[in-house]
């Protein structure tokens, strides 16, 4: 029998997800900063994952995300690693101002979006997010 490694590295796959999380109550809490720290942390939480994060942006509320992943990882794994490890990095690195923002001790919803993108090149979807504002 072949060994399961063996096997898994015949797979050829492009599996991509367009994803959006929002902040808890929509609150205007992200500024350029958190972005560019959130962005750093779950493009390395996607890569230990076995994955890319293609593209990523956001505006107060929200960020977009372009993911690149391996077909065993779980789309509902993926974004609860990434909403769970980004928020222990913001909070811990922007305490004041996370804390300033919120009432609760909640920092995303715990709803998210997450379409597949088969029906459209990943490149049409980088466009859309590159195009979306950040706050200054």
């Amino acid at each position: 029998m072949t060994p399961r490694h063996a096997r898994e590295r015949s797979i050829g796959h492009s599996l991509h997800v367009y994803s959006v999380f929002v902040t808890r109550y929509r609150r205007g809490i992200l500024t350029d900063a958190l972005l560019t720290r959130c962005e750093t942390v779950m493009r390395d939480m996607c890569a230990r994952l076995g994955g890319e994060l293609r593209e990523f942006n956001g505006k107060d509320d929200r960020v977009h995300l372009l993911v690149h992943y391996p077909p065993k990882l779980p789309i509902s794994t993926l974004v609860n690693r990434l909403k769970r490890v980004s928020v222990h990095y913001l909070r811990k690195e922007f305490d004041q101002h996370v804390r300033h923002h919120l009432q609760a001790d909640h920092f995303w919803s715990p709803s998210y979006l997450a379409t597949s993108c088969g029906g459209a090149p990943p490149n049409i979807i980088k466009d859309y997010i590159e195009q979306q504002k950040r706050p200054d």
